[in-house]
Parts: structure tokens; C-alpha cells; sequence
């Protein structure tokens, strides 16, 4: 991943920053020191969200944009994050998601081929495992994809496995790093728990916490009873995937910058 100049303006643009997780990313993103501009896009709602957090007093300068705005919130973007799409509802899968926001991502995609190829894509809007091909090949298709900037945001398994293991090693999160392999659903999320120093579990402990990690959405899912899903928590792993790989194009010489994402591999 090329990084930029420290100096040059920074442009982050969130697209479905008036949904459930886009509003709570969108106020994170506004609080990052590493965004100088953060673009807010939508097909409705988004000039109320970008006045709100405009009242925010830090230096990124917030705008709201609808429908026919996507070509201004893309243009100049060094990240695009892109959580828009429908939610999970209690007893659909993520392949119930599929048709619906495969096709919302597709026109988001085209428009970030046309607008800022150079961009960084994390994509949220589940099934990440099909979205994230889906926007291959419409890059693809635009002559504009790069493997190393398109990534599938997998960063909730992770903060899900650092919770669940630091709570049954009784130690602070702050101690716990879980790499998670794979995909993002169900039993293509591979926790490596094996990897955390003095990690201890009996066969029953490993596989619980192992299947807590992977269905964890469904269990938010349940406990917000047809309510939503998980957005908050999401909207927080959205926001760390995006300040790291800020951090990576700002040029950081912190060389321990490393997300796990679901992405292209031989």
C-alpha cells in the first residue's frame, strides 16, 4: 500500500453514513486527528448528519451528500469506507443479504473507479465474502483494480476474539491480539487462539469460544430482538480498520501496523 505525503489533506469519504453503523463511523471518523475532510454520503438524511457533526469542534470539515452527490464526495478521497447497504434481521443469513446489497455496492464501486481509483476500499455491507469479489470485478471491469486497496473490513471478528479470550483469560484487552483468518460468516472465520502467549483452554473452552467469535452477530441479532443488528461495535471495528490504514498512508514509521482483512490471495 503506497503511502502519501504526511503533509497532503486528508479526504475520507463514508458511503451510508445515515444508517446504522455509517452515523456512529461517521462521528468517529469526525473526532480522528488523521481526517482533515470527511465526506458524508447517502441517499437520505446525510445533510442533517454532516450539520450535526459539524458542530463537532475538530478540524475535519464535514459534508453531507445525497444521490447525486457521489461524484463530490468520492473525488480527492484517499479512503472510501462503505457500510451502506440493509441490515441483518433475525433469521436471515448473510446470504439473504446477498441480492440486495450486492447491487448497492456494485454502483458504489463504479463510482469509485470513475471518481478516485487511487483510493483505498474497506468495504462493511455483508456478505462481505461475496461483496468484496462483487467490487473486484466491477474494478476490474473500469480497469481500476488494485488487489491492495480493496479490502473486506473483518475487523469486528478480531475485536470480538481479543474480547471473548481476554474475558476467559481474566486479563485486559489491552494484553489480548487474536489474529482471525478466513472469511467473515459463520465457520469461515478462523480465530487463532493458539497464537495469544500463555493461552489455555480445554477442548469445550476452545470450541465455545471459537463459535461465540464466529456467530457473534447473531447473537446481537437476538438480543436486540428484530431491532437491528450489530452497529455500534461494527462502526467501532470500521473505525480502527480506517485509522490504521490512515496511519499507513500518512507514511507512519510504526512498522506494527497489521489488520487482518478479507482480501485477494493466492
Amino acid at each position: 500500500m503506497s503511502s502519501s505525503s504526511s503533509s497532503s489533506p486528508c479526504k475520507v469519504a463514508v458511503l451510508g453514513a445515515a444508517g446504522g453503523i455509517g452515523q456512529p463511523l461517521s462521528l468517529l471518523l469526525k473526532l480522528c486527528p488523521l481526517v482533515d475532510e470527511l465526506a458524508c454520503f447517502d441517499i437520505v438524511g446525510t445533510p442533517g448528519v454532516a450539520a450535526d457533526l459539524g458542530h463537532i469542534p475538530t478540524k475535519a470539515v464535514v459534508t453531507g451528500m445525497l444521490k447525486d452527490g457521489l461524484k463530490d464526495a468520492l473525488t480527492g478521497a484517499s479512503l472510501v469506507v462503505i457500510p451502506a447497504g440493509v441490515p441483518r434481521k433475525p433469521g436471515m443469513t448473510r446470504d439473504d443479504l446477498f441480492n440486495i446489497n450486492a447491487g448497492i455496492v456494485k454502483g458504489l464501486i463504479e463510482g469509485c473507479a470513475e471518481h478516485c481509483p487511487d483510493a483505498v476500499i474497506a468495504i462493511i455491507s455483508n456478505p462481505v465474502n461475496s461483496t468484496v469479489p462483487i467490487a473486484a470485478e466491477t474494478l476490474k471491469a473500469k480497469g481500476a483494480y488494485r488487489p491492495q486497496k480493496l479490502c473486506g473490513v473483518t475487523t469486528l471478528d478480531v475485536l470480538r476474539a481479543n474480547t471473548f479470550c481476554a474475558q476467559h483469560m481474566k486479563r485486559s484487552t489491552d494484553a489480548i491480539h487474536v489474529p482471525v483468518v478466513g472469511g467473515h460468516a459463520g465457520t469461515t472465520i478462523l480465530p487463532l487462539f493458539s497464537n495469544v502467549e500463555d493461552f489455555l483452554a480445554t477442548d469445550e473452552e476452545l470450541q465455545a469460544l471459537t463459535h461465540r467469535t464466529q456467530f457473534g452477530g447473531d447473537e446481537v441479532v437476538q438480543a436486540k430482538a428484530g431491532a437491528g443488528s450489530a452497529t455500534l461495535s461494527m462502526a467501532y471495528a470500521g473505525y480502527i480498520f480506517a485509522e490504521q490504514v490512515l496511519r499507513g498512508l500518512k507514511g507512519s514509521s510504526n512498522s506494527d501496523i497489521i489488520q487482518c482483512a478479507y482480501v485477494e490471495s493466492s
